[in-house]
């Protein structure tokens, strides 16, 4: 049995488990059914279209650039797939795009981030703080590259400078939310994301799946862990 403890501004425990070093690795899908979890995507899709078709404009009037960025991540047991998300950040051949300093990240181990990232456009920043910017993932959801929830679906350089240890979190399907978003996101290092993540694949169930639905809302709602 093992607890979380505070190493950056949020203190968190997770639900008291016995985890075994081994993550469980007979590759079933042990959530709420995938048919379910596509044709709730494509329900999704069709309600909030005019909500998304009023971002894309406002996007598009902000910064030069595609409004849907697409990039490559890696998704169950090392599958790549084109990930899409709306575009928070100036292109490179913008005059206001300005690199961050790497050394700057507010988060420990491969996944950088950067709390005040110089390349996001205003209203980049608002739809990273409410998500907003991972809607477009839906389309992935419908298309069975990922589901509603899993782990987060990484980039290939940091899958590349994963541990032995921190690849068993690519042992589910990769998800839109999932445990670590509603425990605390980007206010947890790297080592306590993998925890998690190792924790949802060994105890998922569709009651899990159902209970970290109705967590992400209130998550979302409150920008918990977002930037």
């Amino acid at each position: 049995m093992y607890s979380i403890k505070k190493t950056t501004a949020t203190q968190f425990t997770p639900a008291t488990t016995s985890v075994s070093a081994q993550v469980k690795l007979d590759g079933r899908h042990h959530g709420i059914p995938a048919c379910l979890q596509r044709l709730a995507a494509m329900t999704g899709l069709l309600l909030l279209s005019p909500f998304l078709l009023v971002l894309i404009a406002l996007i598009k009037l902000e910064s030069q650039g595609p409004c849907v960025y697409k990039q490559v991540r890696v998704g169950k047991l090392g599958r790549r797939f084109t990930m899409y998300k709306f575009r928070s950040m100036y292109m490179p051949e913008d005059p206001r795009f300005r690199n961050p300093d790497p050394a700057q990240s507010d988060r420990e181990g491969v996944c950088a981030k950067y709390r005040n990232d110089p390349r996001i456009t205003r209203i980049g920043a608002f739809i990273r703080k409410y998500s907003i910017d991972e809607l477009p993932q839906l389309m992935n959801v419908v298309r069975g590259d990922m589901l509603l929830i899993g782990p987060r679906p990484a980039l290939e350089k940091e899958v590349h400078a994963y541990q032995q240890h921190e690849l068993g979190r690519l042992n589910s399907e990769q998800g839109l939310t999932g445990l670590w978003q509603v425990t605390g996101r980007a206010d947890t290092t790297f080592a306590q994301q993998v925890q998690l993540d190792k924790q949802y694949i060994m105890e998922q169930s569709a009651l899990n799946d159902v209970s970290i639905l109705l967590k992400t809302i209130p998550c979302v709602i409150g920008a918990k862990g977002a930037y």
